[in-house]
């Protein structure tokens, strides 16, 4: 599976001269919980919600000032069409919980180590689907072909 196809929902991203009030509102009128900072359609960091609280609320950061002096770098990246077992690498070698994935030199998503724990539940799910069914109701024996019989 790749990357992207991975990604739960698209890029967020916010100019690099925006607000960290403007920042949290996309965050919340957007729903998610991290945005990528963009200046001159470059990515130049990622600021979380996380960020938001222990950085500037915390700090008694101005909530006018620009978000870019509060961001986090480096911007830890991931191409889209790589596989998603990279991406399990990248988490298991980076303290973080979002990768930005790009294509080429653009944002195109934030694949969350949230988005790989539902990903992985769903596929156990199905694989443990016929374990369970077998538990529950039993082992169904199996015929040989020699005994069975065709109605006619």
């Amino acid at each position: 599976m790749k990357v992207l196809e991975a990604v739960r929902r698209p890029a967020v991203t916010i100019p690099a001269d925006a607000s960290i009030t403007e920042a949290a509102e996309l965050m919340a009128s957007s729903g998610v919980g991290a945005v990528a900072v963009v200046d001159a359609g470059e990515l130049v960091g990622i600021v979380t919600d996380r960020d938001l609280v222990c950085r500037c609320v915390a700090r008694g950061v101005r909530p006018d000032a620009r978000i870019d002096s509060q961001m986090s770098m480096p911007v830890h990246t991931i191409a889209a069409d790589a596989d998603v077992h990279d991406a399990y690498g990248m988490f298991r070698e980076h303290p973080v919980r979002r990768l930005v994935v790009i294509d080429g030199a653009g944002v195109v998503g934030l694949i969350t180590v949230d988005d790989l724990l539902i990903n992985l539940s769903s596929h156990l799910a199905d694989l443990s689907r016929p374990v369970t069914a077998e538990a529950v109701f039993g082992q169904r024996e199996a015929h040989s072909p020699e005994l069975r019989t065709s109605v006619r």
